[in-house]
């Protein structure tokens, strides 16, 4: 998902449309810095769009490449028995805790560490952290013991997903509406499910070609300093109030005079809004109606990504004879499925934008649930038509081809849940501006859902069988999958009937009164 601070920057300052100075002078004798009316070419906005999209390209680059480190070492599940001396069994995967302690670092990460990209700015910060995550690969692949690599991945997954959603921060700053971020938006949920879902068939030749799991991780540090120049040199700062306060002290060594931005001279300590903007997402969860619903959603498609890292191998080796490279080669159907959602999503950009003139809410705008419309159809005829399609097309000495072109419906509606749900989260929570917070809730529980949901898998299949087991899977899917249906109906009233909609509404009425 689109985790981070995903509404466009609000600057507190005056309006930049009411004149041409850059600085706006206080009773005090203090300055206050802005962007000099809103074609200021300092800003990011305003920015050549070959520079936008040169910079958003870096750092999607690393959206793709960073959750490789999450699912690539499930194809040396065997290996990874024999080395540290444990045995997988229907009840019991000490295999996959090396996924759910990467999983469950990035649900923490998200929650905690996005927030940083607010106080410090995108560039140190991505590049503290990018460091950090090498230093966390490097001791799985020489590691000694399990409790090495389960410890390790929790930093490193922590690292990735921060890292792999920093660009949610980015596109904001770089592009002001809606219909100009759909596009960048739309490529970055697809790198970024795409990243965790190709790991398996990008690193599956590695052990027969090897014969040691190590390589796996080798491979990654290879990869992984390989781009540590271009992102040291290609990852700009974005974040509007750090450039603006870099300006003003700028100015304030050359001219001497007392020239601030709004945001140095709040004088509350970073640390507190920080913690206050940690606390936020947790709050929204268990207080939003519509976010908890549509995160259970969201979450159930993105964790059913790993569900396949595990039901894949059980099936394709029990039905067809498949080895470990094959089976990580076959998932490369779920990651075909996701490309043509991404075309899904690219296409429900114009009805979604064209909801606009019907919108009575707010006239001129876009309508949220406009958003959901692919997403009826990714949730079931994708996700639940393929899990049906992949569990009873599966017999053995059967064509493999079939339940592959049920990995890939399935990897299609995934795709296309994951985006819908986190454009429709902001939407919907744009205007209290926590739309940020609320996607963020939304990215860690997908992160945990990826981690734990899985451990059931071999149980499931085992006990239940292939063909019941994936249809266990699509009734579970269709359930969930009501959701989308349900905000198309009552999504209005229960944004309307939020709190923290209510606060945002409430402040937007009265900065218009003190205008007027």
């Amino acid at each position: 998902m689109a985790p981070g601070n995903t509404s466009s920057p609000q600057l507190s300052s005056p309006d930049l449309t009411s004149g041409n100075s850059s600085l706006h002078e206080k009773n005090d004798g203090i300055q206050i810095f802005t962007w000099d009316g809103p074609g200021d070419k300092r800003c990011p906005h305003n920015w050549s769009e070959k520079k936008k999209w040169l910079i958003a390209s870096i750092s999607l680059i690393g959206t793709f490449i960073l959750p490789l480190n999450g699912t690539g070492i499930t194809i040396a599940a065997d290996e990874l028995a024999t080395t540290f001396d444990f045995k997988d069994t229907a009840w019991f995967t000490p295999s996959y805790w090396i996924v759910t302690s990467w999983s469950a670092g990035g649900a923490l990460f998200v929650i905690i560490c996005m927030p940083m990209l607010e106080e410090l700015g995108v560039r140190r910060t991505y590049l503290a952290f990018y460091i950090f995550f090498i230093l966390m690969v490097i001791p799985q692949a020489v590691a000694q013991n399990y409790e090495t690599l389960i410890i390790t991945r929790f930093f490193s997954g922590g690292c990735a997903a921060f890292l792999a959603n920093a660009i949610s921060s980015i596109i904001p700053d770089l592009w002001s509406t809606d219909k100009k971020r759909s596009v960048p938006v739309a490529i970055y949920i697809l790198l970024y499910v795409v990243g965790n879902s190709f790991g398996p068939t990008i690193f599956a030749a590695i052990i027969p070609a090897t014969g040691n799991w190590r390589w796996v991780f080798y491979v990654q540090l290879i990869v992984y300093c390989a781009f540590l120049p271009l992102f040291a040199f290609g990852i700009k700062e974005t974040r509007h109030e750090i450039l603006l306060q870099r300006y003003a002290k700028q100015m304030r060594k050359e001219t001497g005079l007392q020239i601030y931005t709004l945001g140095e001279l709040d004088k509350t300590p970073a640390w507190k809004r920080i913690t206050k903007a940690q606390i936020r997402p947790l709050y929204l969860l268990f207080t939003e109606p519509l976010l908890f619903f549509c995160t259970l959603w969201s979450a159930f498609a993105f964790g059913n990504v790993f569900v396949f890292t595990q039901s894949v191998e059980f099936v394709f080796s029990q039905a067809y004879g498949f080895n470990q490279a094959q089976c990580g080669y076959i998932q490369a159907a779920i990651v075909i499925g996701e490309i043509l959602g991404f075309f899904g999503n690219l296409y429900n950009i114009r009805p979604y934008l064209e909801s606009a003139k019907r919108n009575k809410e707010h006239p001129g705008e876009p309508i949220p649930e406009a958003r959901l419309y692919v997403a009826i159809v990714g949730t079931f005829i994708g996700i639940v038509g393929g899990m049906l399609v992949y569990a009873w097309t599966t017999f053995s000495g059967g064509p493999w081809i079939a339940p592959a072109v049920g990995l890939a419906m399935v990897g299609f509606g995934i795709q296309i849940v994951v985006a819908a749900a986190a454009d429709y989260i902001i939407d919907a929570y744009a205007i209290s501006g926590w739309a940020g917070s609320a996607i963020s809730a939304a990215a860690a529980c997908e992160n945990l859902s990826a981690g734990f949901l899985p451990l059931s898998t071999q149980a499931m299949y085992t006990r239940l069988g292939i063909h019941w087991a994936s249809t266990l899977l699509a009734g579970t899917a269709l359930l969930v999958g009501l959701a989308p249906v349900v905000f198309l109906f009552y999504g209005r009233k229960m944004r309307e009937s939020s709190k923290c909609n209510r606060k945002g509404m409430d402040e937007l009425k009265q900065e218009d009164e003190e205008k007027n």
